[in-house]
């Protein structure tokens, strides 16, 4: 297994795995619909490689991973810079051999060159093996993103007025 930066000609292949990622990502509830956004899934991939921040996993020449990352850019001043991982995937039939460990390695080190001091990522909190697989890597949680269904919501709430 080899985990090395992508090539232009691997974007096909790295967006159908991205779909593929989405669409296990929908069973934990994510609303990204994978079909309608590959195209500018693709586009976002391609950027990710133009900018050396798209790696894949090659087992036999084949692509079975990729991890996609960035440094964090904004108009605020922080207390640390801050580097992104935005995806990381390995198929399942290739799972438990280490990829995705190696991919996450090849990602910290490729940040510890740019002088990031912090990673972060989100992940589905109804995904529990990916929970578990970054804390196994000394990730802990930051924040909490809370969620409410709007539908059906009426005048009539359930929560009283200090609660708003």
């Amino acid at each position: 297994m080899i985990v090395e930066p992508a090539t232009a000609d691997d974007l096909e292949t790295v967006t159908e795995l991205w779909v593929r990622l989405a669409r296990d990502q929908c069973s934990h509830g994510s609303y990204v619909r994978p079909d309608p956004n590959r195209t500018a899934m693709r586009e976002t991939l391609a950027a990710y490689q133009a900018t050396d921040g798209l790696l894949v996993a090659r087992v036999d020449d084949d692509v079975v991973g990729f991890a996609s990352f960035s440094v964090e850019r904004g108009a605020l001043e922080l207390e640390a810079t801050r580097g992104s991982l935005s995806n990381l995937y390995v198929e399942p039939d290739y799972r438990g051999r280490g990829i995705g460990s190696t991919l996450l390695e090849a990602v910290e080190e490729a940040f510890a060159a740019r002088d990031v001091e912090v990673l972060l990522l989100e992940v589905m909190a109804e995904n529990e093996d990916a929970r578990r697989f970054y804390r196994r890597h000394g990730y802990d949680p930051l924040r909490v993103t809370m969620e409410r269904s709007l539908e059906g919501r009426s005048e009539n709430d359930t929560h009283s007025k200090e609660d708003r």
